[in-house]
């Protein structure tokens, strides 16, 4: 066997029956890429000198250049180009001769991992076009000047998060022609809370720059009558400290097609985080010995931790909550997921996820440790993170708990989360991923149980105020306490919290067998809620209406939460909390109006205008639990588009965009905007403020290019209403 075909045997792909190619999950790894890809054989003459041939690729990646200014990436501590997805950058190519459109054709690769395949966004080719569309790839020559290029480049609002190397390939007659591999060319690609599209758009500037720039925080420890508070320093912009957690998605195996989703990071960070089953970053230990390691209380930050790491590829010991959370906030940021770092007093740790703490007491009335499998820890930390949850109802998108340290196992391994603040807080525990473990650690009730001689036990006292009793984070832009407590859940006491804590239960139920199940639902009444039609800036109301069917008189302690949502689902502030008592006289409807004050909402509403309602009831008599919840958007008002005189290709011509302000109040900073693909660039126009009631009207006079049927859109931006918009379909005549 020639020594040639035995290492070609050799770098043979490890073929199993299951899949063409082996799992794709290092970032590292790499394919080799030819500098020339013939298309057959290649003609005696050819010499590729005689081609467009690149000399040289510019990256506008120093801190002070536009790339890096322009993406909020100027504080990394890494010599490479860093980038945020769905947001143009640029770079520059440099050609031995002058580029010629009309017979050059040229195109970018950017590849990841060692099989690179299109349709798993590991492949990503980009043709040179005349426009970037938002949020999908794409690239435009914006300046040529004698052998240079520069293009703009746009990343998809979906693409996969990690390190791509870039080739530049030149199409010959004969074949392609490829730059050769340089490192100085790789380019990170990063989550993007500034970018709308991205899942983890956050709105706020000032919360950007602490949950995503912020390099170090607050963790707050102690227990609840004692609270005490320390720096932790996450390091995320320091050197190799992006590499190494890029490193921690390989170690967790997650697919690199899978990079670009944050739910799917934040699951498998949790695990991988904690050493326990996978090898994971830190060790945990709370008995006090820490041999062989650091004690957890002596870490200072994330950094020495993650770089031990990601040289050693062994545990770092030893840690506890506040370490674990430490480190997977400082990975969350730095890859542009917004975080923060959270301290529950009085954390539930229950073994059994039955949303009760079980305290068996002996005949004295002391605990029995040998029964009692639950836990009260004096605090817990653990991360929120923020993204959109397109996989569960809308309205539960916004903060979600990861937590990384070690506690129970999630299908087969020790993680937690992602799990939504917003159906932890009402009760909604049925939407994954483990939010019964989360809503028992800030909620569950303590049953103190008496196990009497024969066997039976008996409830001796319930204690249903101490668990969760202060929910806290670091406040944005200073080093204060911000307490959460509210967002987790309701008062203690109210009857909105007892109400949730029984929809958890009836959502959260274990599987229990026909004979002793504990649920059953009220089969004879029924709830309803709606809305009527609403304008925005108006009053409407809401009706939630009762149906019992039953021969009984019933009561039911009916709650209503009003929540101004994102168009993604995303919770931003809670604006109407209602609560009130209903008589339900026996086979009749009964309903109850509550009337929602543009006042209430106006001041908080998002560009959308929606709301989300959750409506829980529970039965007085029977302790049964109804609930309900809809989405609610408000109509917005639109701008009108006239035209003057008929519209002829080559002919100056004129439109009209009319709009009256129906809000209660002054709009400011008003911008117009008009644009019309084929027919008129994006013109923009400021003005200042407009009264309430008054009319805005603005004429724009142009020269439309091509016949044929084409579109005017419009819009109106101000502080206080967004998403005004107004369109018109146009035929342009033939002269």
């Amino acid at each position: 066997m020639s020594e040639t075909s035995r290492t070609s045997e050799e770098n043979k792909l490890p073929l199993n029956g299951r899949r063409a190619i082996p799992p794709n999950y290092s970032n590292d790894e790499e394919n080799e890429v030819p500098e020339m890809e013939a298309f057959g054989l290649i003609p005696r003459g050819f010499n590729p000198r005689d081609y467009l041939r690149v000399v040289d690729i510019y990256m506008f990646k120093e801190p002070h250049e536009i790339n890096k200014q322009e993406h909020h990436t100027d504080k990394y501590y890494n010599p490479r180009l860093i980038v945020r997805r769905g947001q143009a950058f640029q770079i520059q190519i440099d050609f031995n001769r002058p580029y010629k459109p009309e017979t050059d054709q040229f195109w970018l690769e950017f590849l990841m991992g060692r099989y690179p395949q299109q349709n798993k966004g590991t492949y990503i080719p980009i043709l040179v076009g005349n426009a970037l569309k938002p949020g999908q790839w794409g690239a435009k020559i914006v300046h040529r000047e004698n052998n240079s290029v520069r293009l703009s480049i746009m990343s998809s609002t979906t693409c996969i998060i990690g390190k791509f190397r870039l080739y530049v390939a030149v199409l010959t007659p004969f074949g392609i022609l490829r730059t050769r591999r340089n490192s100085a060319t790789d380019t990170y690609i990063l989550f993007n809370p500034w970018c709308q599209l991205d899942a983890v758009y956050l709105d706020d500037e000032k919360e950007r720059e602490e949950y995503v720039l912020n390099d170090v925080g607050i963790v707050f420890h102690g227990n609840v009558e004692d609270t005490k508070s320390r720096s932790w320093s996450y390091g995320q912009f320091e050197e190799n400290v992006l590499d190494a957690c890029l490193f921690l998605m390989d170690k967790a195996e997650l697919e690199l097609s899978g990079r670009g989703n944050p739910i799917k990071i934040c699951r498998v960070a949790s695990a991988v985080i904690n050493s326990r089953d996978d090898n994971g970053v830190i060790a945990g230990s709370w008995n006090n010995t820490y041999d062989y390691g650091v004690a957890p209380s002596a870490w200072t930050g994330s950094v020495d931790i993650l770089l031990e790491y990601y040289s050693s590829k062994q545990p770092v010991r030893y840690g506890q909550c506040w370490v674990f959370a430490g480190v997977f906030n400082t990975f969350l940021r730095c890859l542009g997921i917004p975080a923060r770092l959270i301290t529950n007093y009085s954390s539930a740790h229950d073994n059994n996820a039955n949303l009760r703490l079980d305290f068996f007491l002996d005949d004295e009335g002391k605990v029995d440790t040998r029964l009692t499998k639950d836990s009260v820890w004096n605090y817990h930390c653990w991360n929120e993170a923020w993204m959109t949850r397109p996989d569960l109802p809308v309205g539960f998108g916004g903060w979600q708990v990861v937590d990384g340290t070690p506690q129970e196992t999630s299908d087969g391994m020790y993680r937690c989360g992602p799990a939504s603040v917003q159906a932890i807080k009402h009760g909604h525990v049925c939407f994954q991923f483990d939010a019964p473990f989360v809503y028992a650690e800030v909620n569950g009730d303590i049953f103190y149980t008496r196990m009497e001689k024969n066997g039976t036990q008996v409830v001796e006292n319930i204690d249903t105020t101490r668990i969760g009793q202060l929910i806290v984070t670091k406040e944005v832009g200073g080093d204060g306490m911000m307490d959460i407590t509210e967002e987790y859940k309701f008062r203690e006491g109210s009857d909105e919290e007892r109400l949730a804590l029984e929809t958890a239960v009836m959502y959260g139920v274990k599987k229990q067998s026909i004979q002793d199940t504990t649920y059953q639902p009220q089969t004879d009444v029924d709830m309803d809620f709606q809305a009527q039609k609403a304008v925005l800036g108006n009053d409407f109301k809401v009706t939630i209406t009762f149906r019992n069917k039953s021969r009984n008189s019933y009561t039911a302690t009916t709650y209503l939460s009003g929540n101004i949502v994102f168009y993604t689902g995303v919770t931003k502030k809670e604006f109407k909390k209602h609560s009130f008592s209903a008589k339900l006289e026996p086979s009749s409807s009964s309903s109850f109006d509550i009337v929602i004050k543009s006042s209430e909402y106006m001041s908080d509403l998002l560009e959308q205008a929606s709301f989300h309602f959750f409506v829980t009831a529970r039965i007085n008599e029977t302790g049964k639990i109804l609930a309900v919840q809809k989405a609610v958007v408000l109509e917005i008002p639109t701008l009108r588009i006239k035209t003057k005189g008929e519209l002829v290709a080559g002919k100056e011509t004129s439109v009209i965009v009319e709009f009256t302000n129906p809000l209660k109040q002054t709009l400011e900073n008003v911008t117009l905007r008009l644009e019309g693909p084929g027919v008129l660039r994006t013109v923009k126009k400021q003005f200042g403020r407009i009264p309430m009631n008054s009319a805005l009207t603005w004429e724009v006079r142009f020269t439309p290019m091509r016949p044929g049927l084409r579109r005017l859109i419009a819009s109106l931006n101000s502080d206080a209403l967004r998403h005004v918009y107004g369109e018109l379909n146009v035929q342009i005549q033939k002269p």
